[in-house]
C-alpha cells in the first residue's frame, strides 16, 4: 500500500426486497416491509459481510432498510433522515411504465417527482451524507449505510463528484452492496451493485 494512502470505506447497502421492489413501484416514504424472500436475503447479506467491523453503522428511519440492518447483523444503527429515500410525491407507488404512459419522457434524475423531492433537493442530501463520511474517513472509520436505491445512487455519484444527473447510468439491486473509497486523494466507486463478494473486497487494500 501506498505511503499515506487513504483505506477507509464506506459500504452501501440496498435495503432487500419488498412487494413494491419486486413490482417496480417507487417506494420513497411509504413503510413497505420486507418480503420473505427480502428478509432471506438480508441474512444472506450479514453472511457476506462475514466479521468485518465497521466504526458507524447508519440506515435511513424506514423499517425496510433498519430490518434489513437487523438481519444483516447490526441491531443498532445510527438512524440518519439523509438516508431517506428520493420522496416521489404524487408518483408514490406508480411504477414508471405508469407514469411513462402520461409523460413519455419523464425522468426522475432531471425531473424529479410532482409534490416530492426535485434532483437538485436530492444531491443536497447526498452531500451532506458525503460530507459526514468524509469527516469518518479522517477519523479512520469504516462505515456501512443501510439505504434505498435511489438515495444511495445520489450518495455515490455526488462521492465522485458527478452531477446529481449522473445516477440514471447506475443500477443497484435490492440486497447488493456498493463500496467507496480513496485511490491516493481521490475518491472511488470500488465495487458497485455487488451481492456475493463482498467480504473479499472489504479485506483487499491493494
Amino acid at each position: 500500500m501506498e505511503s499515506g494512502q487513504r483505506t477507509q470505506r464506506i459500504v452501501l447497502a440496498r435495503h432487500a426486497e419488498t412487494e413494491w421492489s419486486r413490482t417496480g413501484q417507487h417506494t420513497g416514504r411509504s413503510n413497505i416491509a420486507l418480503t420473505e424472500a427480502g428478509r432471506d436475503a438480508a441474512v444472506l447479506l450479514g453472511a457476506r459481510l462475514g466479521s468485518h467491523h465497521f466504526h458507524h453503522v447508519g440506515s435511513s428511519p424506514l423499517d425496510r432498510a433498519i430490518t434489513t440492518a437487523r438481519l444483516a447483523g447490526y441491531p443498532d444503527p445510527e438512524i440518519d433522515d439523509d438516508l431517506l429515500e428520493w420522496d416521489y410525491g404524487d408518483y408514490e407507488g406508480i411504477t414508471t411504465a405508469d407514469i411513462r404512459s402520461e409523460r413519455p419522457t419523464w425522468e426522475l434524475w432531471r425531473d424529479g417527482a410532482p409534490n416530492g423531492e426535485s434532483p437538485k433537493e436530492v444531491s443536497d442530501r447526498a452531500d451532506a451524507a458525503v460530507a459526514r463520511a468524509v469527516g469518518r474517513c479522517a477519523d479512520g472509520c469504516d462505515s456501512i449505510v443501510f439505504g434505498h436505491g435511489h438515495m444511495l445512487t445520489a450518495i455515490a455519484v455526488r462521492w465522485v463528484g458527478l452531477p446529481i444527473d449522473a445516477g440514471r447510468h447506475l443500477r443497484i439491486s435490492t440486497g447488493s452492496v456498493a463500496i467507496l473509497r480513496w485511490k491516493r486523494e481521490n475518491r472511488v466507486i470500488d465495487l458497485w451493485n455487488d451481492r456475493s463478494h463482498l467480504t473479499e473486497a472489504i479485506t483487499d487494500t491493494d
